[in-house]
């Protein structure tokens, strides 16, 4: 088959994901045959590095054998069963294991399939355990600015990125928004951390007034991935952490997005030296495998809502697939390989490496912002880099960054006008230092007029 006849087809049937389809009139749609570690391959044998690790959910690289083979030993035993009144040994040993790695004190995990659907359990879970606590009145979210949480209706409302959210607004509940930490903006001459704590001050102040009426603050912990990869410095969480204990609300981390190793450190609440009230994971949960989510909560959030059935105190929310056992044994070896392969030292050296790879670029005249937490890297693209002036959006410069990426054997998809490396662990460094070259040659074709 050649990719033509397989986009043929895709395009009388297939609706895709965050895509306007009238693109692919001129833009190419890449048909995929195969993977096998950071390459994809499609039909007629292109092979690309997927440098955004499939929407940031690949860790250890397409058909991971260590994966394959825990994939195969656990459909021939049990490939799903109903989680409500029965357990299996998957979604046991999995929990086990999330509450030994994760900040203490998150000792309760509740599941679902992905990331909008946990960050949509936390809310419900938030302002429940408030109601039981007698305090109905406690209703209101609090986010950031840039935020990003997902697309059910819930998680639509705590983002704050317009191209998602402006559409469907009328049917968004309200919610209250603070500045975002974001370091991109901070003042000439101020450090990261000089500029999160005084944005921090705009959030302690709401939450000093309308502490009565707020349930829980939702937080992207270090990076503001769909905003643009923006990024903050880790005290803002700490200082938050304090906050939230002080006026009596939860703390919500959204880590599904930047946890797993993807800032430095397997989760980034511990750089803030934190534990949140709630942590949802996904994406890199199952190395990219199989769609699962997971709620992480504590022991006095959990039994707030244990009583009597007749009580109505119970937590009733659930998915069908909850807790799946073919995904948990996914998760259950992408611990395994985190435990025994030293994934996040060895990340250290190639997060260096992308580093370096691309400091040539700071002197770009149209490069704005480079900026990394770990194996997270972004590259701004700026019309004007004195005064950061962005091209507008409508110039879709990103778009021609990708396209060049695409005949150098990469899988680059800018952000707006921010390309980003966020690739699988299983990169190399010869590797990482093309996708520089490759972003470089790109930078200089999408900013020619």
């Amino acid at each position: 088959m050649r990719n033509a006849d397989l986009v043929a087809r895709d395009l009388k049937s297939v609706w895709h994901p965050c895509t306007q389809m009238k693109d692919h009139e001129t833009l190419p749609l890449i048909p995929i045959k195969r993977g096998e570690g950071v390459w994809l391959e499609d039909f007629e044998g292109n092979r690309y590095i997927d440098a955004v690790s499939s929407w940031w959910v690949n860790l250890f690289g397409h058909a991971n054998p260590r994966i394959n083979s825990a994939i195969q030993e656990q459909i021939g035993q049990l490939e799903h069963v109903i989680l409500a009144g029965f357990s299996h040994e998957p979604v046991v040993n999995l929990s086990e294991r999330l509450i030994e790695v994760t900040p203490e004190g998150l000792n309760k995990c509740f599941y679902a399939d992905n990331g909008s659907s946990a960050i949509e359990a936390a809310l419900k879970m938030s302002y429940h355990y408030w109601k039981n606590h007698g305090k109905p009145g406690k209703k209101n979210f609090v986010n950031l600015s840039n935020s990003y949480h997902g697309e059910t209706l819930g998680a639509l409302a705590l983002g704050d990125v317009a191209l998602y959210k402006d559409t469907y607004q009328p049917l968004l509940m309200e919610v209250l928004t603070a500045p975002s930490p974001d370091a991109y903006n901070k003042e000439p001459g101020e450090t990261d951390e000089e500029y999160a704590l005084r944005q921090f001050e705009a959030m302690d102040k709401l939450l000093a007034e309308k502490h009565d009426e707020i349930c829980a603050v939702v937080v992207e912990p270090l990076i503001q991935c769909a905003g643009g990869m923006r990024m903050h410095h880790p005290i803002y969480h700490t200082k938050l952490r304090e906050a939230c204990d002080r006026y009596g609300v939860h703390l919500i981390a959204d880590e599904i997005a930047v946890g797993f190793g993807r800032t430095g450190t397997l989760f980034a609440c511990e750089q803030s030296g934190i534990t949140p009230d709630f942590m949802c994971l996904s994406k890199g949960l199952t190395a990219g495998y199989l769609p699962l989510s997971v709620v992480l909560t504590t022991d006095n959030v959990y039994n707030a809502f244990y009583d009597d059935y007749e009580t109505m105190r119970a937590f009733l929310h659930s998915h069908s697939y909850t807790g799946n056992p073919i995904g948990c044994a996914v998760a259950l070896a992408t611990l395994d390989i985190f435990r025994d392969e030293n994934v996040i030292e060895n990340n250290r050296q190639l997060s260096r490496c992308m580093a370096e790879s691309v400091a040539h670029l700071a002197d770009h005249p149209n490069v704005g912002d480079i900026r990394q937490h770990g194996m997270t890297m972004a590259i701004e693209m700026v019309k004007d880099k004195a005064s950061k002036t962005p091209f507008p959006w409508q110039e879709r410069r990103g778009i021609r960054v990708y396209k060049h990426s695409l005949t150098r054997q990469a899988l680059l998809r800018p952000l707006g006008n921010v390309l980003y490396f966020m690739p699988p662990y299983v990169i190399t460094e010869e590797q990482i230092r093309h996708l520089a070259q490759v972003a470089t040659e790109g930078i200089e074709i999408a900013v020619k007029d």
